[in-house]
């Protein structure tokens, strides 16, 4: 009976299975086939998603697989990288405080701060329709059905993609009732994670995100960079914004425009872990 030693982390409720490659290659699975089964949240160790480290990479300090819960993949996952920075640190793969991490949204640079959050350098948002992937003729305040009912939402890529709509009602019924719906509405040929938002402030929002292959999540960090890119491209709130989120807070920083996308989005929590185990196959 063969056994892997496994590491479970969370941020803002956002939570993940982290395992040494050596530890993957006993396991004789094919990826997303040990991701579904680590994650299994009755018969595994249950998590949002699986993170290995790729000390391969030439491009970049440290690359990473990184799949759902249902073993797709994501090309990129803030709260994961998180908690992927301060395990690469705490367990001294990584020497220094600020290093450079291969995604499949790119080279993304996170920072581990004095008192123990972790700041992300995220990627630069993007809204181009058809790099999003987004098959409507727009991506800003695009009117799209979904249970019989008319939502205004913003299509973003973090280097996942994302359909922020803005809302006064509880946010987390309408992301239980029309979360699925929308994240496989055909508009969006690689699916799309879905995120409701109510905007308390010029400086603070509250968010629920239905996310891609995993459903109603407590934390997104993609998710939350997306709404207040989207937020500010609205004009409904500053540049630098604390999102609520059902599992925690974290703050957002953006000093773009529409007129000028180029600047990164910078996001900012806490990731802490919450036991390490041998798992038993």
């Amino acid at each position: 009976m063969e056994t892997i030693h496994i590491t479970k982390m969370q941020g803002c409720g956002n939570d993940f299975v982290i395992l040494e490659y050596s530890e993957y290659k006993k396991s004789r699975m094919f990826m997303p086939d040990l991701a579904r089964k680590l994650c299994d949240r009755h018969f595994g160790a249950g998590a949002d998603g699986l993170i290995i480290p790729d000390t391969k990479e030439k491009e970049a300090d440290m690359g990473w697989y990184f799949y759902n819960s249902d073993g797709s993949t994501a090309q990129m996952c803030g709260n994961g990288m998180r908690c992927f920075a301060k395990y690469l640190y705490d367990k001294k793969l990584i020497g220094k405080t600020e290093f450079s991490v291969k995604t499949g949204a790119g080279i993304i640079t996170p920072a581990i701060l004095p008192y123990g959050d972790v700041r992300v350098r995220m990627s630069i948002p993007v809204l181009e329709v058809e790099k999003i992937p987004f098959l409507g003729n727009k991506p800003l305040n695009y009117k799209l059905t979904a249970g019989g009912r008319e939502f205004i939402g913003n299509a973003i890529s973090m280097g996942n993609p994302h359909f922020v709509i803005f809302t006064e009602e509880e946010t987390m019924s309408l992301a239980k009732k029309y979360g699925k719906e929308i994240e496989n509405n055909p508009l969006f040929p690689q699916k799309t994670n879905v995120e409701f938002v109510r905007v308390v402030s010029a400086k603070e929002i509250e968010l629920s995100v239905w996310e891609r292959g995993c459903g109603i999540t407590l934390a997104c960090g993609t998710g939350a960079c997306a709404s207040v890119v989207a937020a500010i491209l609205n004009n409904l709130t500053e540049s630098n914004v604390q999102v609520n989120l059902p599992g925690g807070v974290v703050t957002v920083e953006w000093q773009g425009s529409e007129q000028d996308l180029s600047r990164h989005v910078f996001l900012t929590g806490p990731a802490s872990y919450t036991f390490e185990a041998d798992f038993v196959l």
